[in-house]
């Protein structure tokens, strides 16, 4: 993999750089945070949770990882990789705010090493399941941490690209965390994405809610664009994967998820929409 250590991790009590040391990560205070055996590390304080174990559950994470290593989500990946890797400096720095088990990242490495471009990767999810998961399958892609994305532990102004993939975007923190100039990559659920799974299990549809295309504060647009394309699920397994690694599964009723259940297969439309906001010059107005 064409990957270099990540080296801009901070402090998640006092924001103080982190080092490498003795099998974990040490700051000029002295505060330590011990790498797990699975190789990541968790830098998410209990004063930091809203709840003892917040993010996906080890299920969700599990039916995330079997459909997206079957590649129903590789369209996607491509696009985040591709707009991720336009005009990357060398030697760069990139966070996956919300990497779940880690695909969108490692496809992203991918790309990188087949490009010939060398960049240090972090995934970072507030969810000890997802990272775990992302760090045993491929230690050596990125550095992977337990983390909030409201309270980002990296340096300032230490990042070239963000990404943020059906995530939950906290444009301070990553403003504060990208150089200027650095670009932060947003992949969001379009009003037709999962539509013939959504009509299966809810009673109607809502309208969807329209976009908002406003710059975060010190943000400028760079690009905008979209992706739709069909993807086929011919087993039950499949179908049940992708209801429970979504939000959908907790909002419809039990009934609907009955409906969805007796489903052997199942052809879908996937359409997001992908944004490109470029950081600010300091002295830019945002």
């Amino acid at each position: 993999m064409a990957t270099t250590a990540f080296t801009a991790l901070a402090c998640p009590l006092d924001g103080a750089p982190l080092a490498s040391a003795d099998g974990g990560w040490t700051c000029p205070a002295g505060h330590r945070y011990d790498q797990a055996a699975q190789g990541y590390v968790n830098l998410l304080p209990v004063q930091h949770k809203r709840s003892r174990d917040p993010g996906d559950s080890k299920e969700m994470v599990a039916a995330r990882r079997r459909f997206l290593e079957a590649g129903h989500y590789r369209p996607i990946a491509e696009l985040a990789a591709r707009a991720a890797l336009a005009d990357l400096p060398a030697a760069a720095a990139c966070l996956d705010a919300g990497c779940g088990e880690g695909y969108y990242l490692r496809q992203l490495a991918a790309q990188a090493d087949a490009a010939g471009k060398s960049s240090a990767l972090l995934g970072l999810d507030i969810s000890k399941w997802a990272v775990q998961a992302a760090a045993k399958a491929q230690r050596g892609t990125a550095t992977w941490v337990v983390g909030s994305n409201a309270k980002l532990p990296v340096l300032p102004a230490t990042l070239d690209r963000v990404l943020c993939l059906f995530g939950f975007p906290v444009y301070p923190e990553f403003a504060r965390v990208l150089k200027p100039g650095g670009t932060l990559i947003m992949i969001d659920a379009g009003p037709d994405h999962l539509r013939e799974l959504r009509e299966i299990i809810y009673p109607t549809l809502k309208t969807p809610a329209a976009p908002n295309d406003q710059a975060p504060p010190g943000f400028s647009l760079r690009h905008r664009e979209s992706l739709s394309c069909r993807i086929e699920l011919d087993s039950q397994e499949q179908i049940a994967d992708l209801l429970v690694m979504t939000p959908h599964f907790y909002r419809a009723s039990p009934a609907g998820r009955e409906k969805a259940a007796q489903l052997s297969r199942l052809a879908l439309t996937v359409d997001v929409r992908l944004q490109v906001w470029q950081r600010l010059q300091p002295t830019e107005n945002a």
